[in-house]
């Protein structure tokens, strides 16, 4: 249907009489069917117009990423030390925002094709690092900073890197904490607080996370 809507476009513009209130008229005719074609190609679900715009948009401080990025709703990117982003990230920020935030130093890499549900907050004071087709569940957690030491809430504390290999997936309102890396393709249950490092292929759940099973 765009394709012969955009033949007859083309047709329509060879030698047209631009000449007195006919070709005024002709113009607006035209104008109004590129418009209307615009309008279809960017409605149309194959294309995916509107939230490739909206994720260039959101992540352009961001300082790489890769082709075919989209979101879904909002997102807060605050860069003030590196952000770099795969190919095809998948992020939905409609009920709640999501949030990429790389402090002075902090580094933020994400994997290709990775899932980032509404709601997640992904902090950077030194390295949060996502591996390839990682899945993050919503309202989950990840920072690399506790933002306070015991005995003395006024300072920040020491950072340490949080890294995802690849293919983890994390259940909703998952908090992982410094320091903790999750081996490839585990899985985290949903409300679970990961302190400590969960070894790959197994599924870990509980405050603190313990692997329940291995596969």
């Amino acid at each position: 249907m765009a394709h012969d809507q955009l033949e007859h476009l083309a047709a329509s513009e060879i030698a047209p009489d631009r000449s007195g209130a006919g070709g005024a008229a002709l113009e607006r005719a035209r104008d109004a069917g590129k418009l209307k074609l615009l309008l279809a190609g960017l409605r149309h679900p194959v294309g995916r117009v509107w939230p490739l715009l909206r994720a260039k948009w959101a992540l352009r401080r961001c300082d790489a990423v890769g082709p075919w990025p989209r979101l879904f709703g909002r997102a807060l990117v605050s860069n003030h030390g590196r952000i770099m982003i795969g190919e095809r990230l998948l992020m939905y920020g409609g009920t709640v925002r999501g949030e990429l935030v790389a402090a002075p130093g902090g580094i933020i890499e994400i994997g290709d094709r990775v899932f980032i549900n509404y709601g997640v907050s992904i902090s950077a004071h030194k390295l949060v690092k996502v591996g390839n087709r990682c899945q993050i569940g919503n309202y989950s957690l990840l920072m690399d900073n506790d933002y306070h030491q015991a005995g003395d809430k006024t300072m920040l504390g020491h950072s340490k890197p949080i890294i995802l290999e690849d293919d983890v997936w994390l259940g909703a309102r998952v908090i992982v904490l410094k320091g903790v890396t999750i081996g490839q393709g585990a899985v985290i249950g949903a409300g679970s607080v990961v302190t400590r490092d969960i070894p790959p292929r197994s599924v870990a759940v509980g405050q603190p996370a313990r692997v329940v099973k291995r596969f």
